[in-house]
């Protein structure tokens, strides 16, 4: 009776702590747990699976006659399969469609081969012709997202932002979207993806430039590592004038070198010029756009027009000009006033948290997708942070980015203050950082605390 009662305390404690494993480390859970499991089930299942799905082929005229041979019908092929091999957040397999299948079958069964193996989620990939890649999430990797930790720099301009909801982190790569669009309304998340991006981009050799016409109160912390900002519509309009000059200086210089002589490398971008001449990357954050396009009289419709105009021409030609644009937003629609939809255009990256209203997440994504659009209305006030990723491939995902919080990223920016880079046109823009600044805007009157000591 001793040893049963014992049995029983070890497996309940075991059972304990498998649920403890689960919650609190689910990468450590499935790799011990939970990966054996569902790959043996996928093994049993595999063929009465695809075949209730719907996704088998009849047998071929050898494999019926064969059949018929022995007594047997030949049953429906299913595609071959590779051997499902283990991720850090589920499964994955390849699979050889067979001839009169396609993509969007399985893609439209995905949800119930989730439910057969009891995943979380299935997501199916085109990979090249006749093959596609079956990915498999054990849990929800959206919960609980931590940084990147084990990330291989791709290339200048690239970082992992947000982790995925098929267990891959979404990249972003300036020199392959230039642009990006980001929308959100209050407490959806979007600042904290900004501090990654800001964050991220501190830690390279790269000109960081702020425009946050809200009194710089969201970019603001971020002043020791900024080159630039500004935080009035007047400072926005004399800062975009500057950096068209720049743009303007670095075109030439693409020029100069292309007509050097017969042996210079041709190029029409900074990247394909040398090392030694090649001018350091800008990118600007646009926070709040919707500030640029506010107006109140007639003298600020005439600056908004201007700035307007030198927003887009920023993003028509400042891709080849190492100039990118970040531009942030709580609403974004063609009623803010003309240039709106034109300067949409150009922003190729489309990062769209919770909204307010279903104007801005068509804005955002319906030129994507549809779906995109209809995915980014349904996201819940209580999970901030997730997010619709979508590109120009129309291609969509959901999205979360690990939380940063604004002591973290200011704390990473005064340490990254010695990486700033020299750009003379912008030292007028130079933030000042020192505290006397601060304590100069304190208003009078106003009583400072004292020690409980005293």
């Amino acid at each position: 009776m001793t040893d049963t009662v014992w049995t029983l305390a070890l497996c309940l404690l075991a059972l304990a702590a498998l649920l403890v494993l689960r919650r609190r480390a689910p990468v450590a859970f499935w790799w011990l747990v939970g990966y054996p499991f569902v790959a043996l089930r996928v093994f049993t299942t595999y063929r009465a699976t695809m075949d209730a799905c719907g996704l088998t082929v009849p047998a071929s005229a050898v494999r019926r006659a064969t059949a018929r041979m022995i007594g047997r019908e030949a049953a429906p092929v299913p595609p071959r399969r590779s051997l499902p091999w283990p991720t850090g957040s589920g499964l994955v397999m390849r699979l050889r469609m067979a001839t009169g299948q396609a993509p969007e079958d399985f893609m439209a069964s995905a949800d119930r081969l989730r439910h057969a193996w009891a995943a979380h989620a299935v997501h199916i990939r085109p990979t090249k012709p006749g093959w596609l890649e079956l990915r498999l999430i054990g849990w929800d990797v959206l919960s609980d997202v931590q940084p990147a930790r084990r990330w291989k720099q791709r290339g200048p301009l690239t970082l992992p932002l947000a982790l995925r909801d098929d267990g891959r982190w979404h990249v972003r790569d300036f020199r392959a979207v230039p642009h990006e669009l980001i929308l959100g309304a209050t407490q959806s998340g979007k600042s904290v993806y900004l501090r990654n991006l800001v964050c991220g981009l501190a830690r390279q050799r790269v000109v960081l430039v702020g425009v946050d016409c809200k009194w710089g109160v969201e970019l603001a912390p971020f002043a020791p590592r900024l080159s630039a900002l500004a935080d009035t519509p007047d400072r926005a309009n004399e800062l975009l004038d500057v950096l068209l000059e720049e743009m303007e200086a670095r075109f030439r210089l693409i020029g100069l070198s292309s007509a050097a002589g017969p042996d210079a490398v041709l190029t029409s971008d900074v990247w394909g010029l040398p090392d030694t001449v090649r001018p350091v990357p800008v990118v600007v954050v646009v926070d709040e756009v919707a500030e640029l396009f506010l107006a109140a009289s007639r003298d600020d419709e005439k600056r908004r027009d201007a700035m307007v105009t030198k927003l887009i021409r920023i993003a028509q030609l400042g891709r080849a000009a190492g100039i990118y644009l970040e531009v942030c937003g709580q609403r974004f629609g063609s009623e803010l006033g003309k240039g709106a939809t034109m300067l949409r255009a150009q922003l190729t990256g489309r990062i769209c948290h919770r909204v307010n209203d279903e104007s801005s997440a068509n804005m955002a994504l319906a030129d994507i997708s549809p779906e995109a659009a209809l995915a980014a209305t349904s996201i819940p006030a209580e999970r901030p942070g997730v997010a619709i990723v979508g590109d120009s491939s129309s291609g969509w995902s959901r999205a979360r980015s690990p939380h940063l919080s604004l002591d973290e990223a200011a704390a990473i920016c005064r340490n990254t203050s010695a990486l700033v880079p020299e750009l003379p046109r912008l030292d007028s823009f130079r933030p000042g950082v020192a505290v006397e600044s601060f304590k100069a805007l304190t208003p009078a009157g106003v009583p400072t605390a004292r020690p409980v000591t005293e």
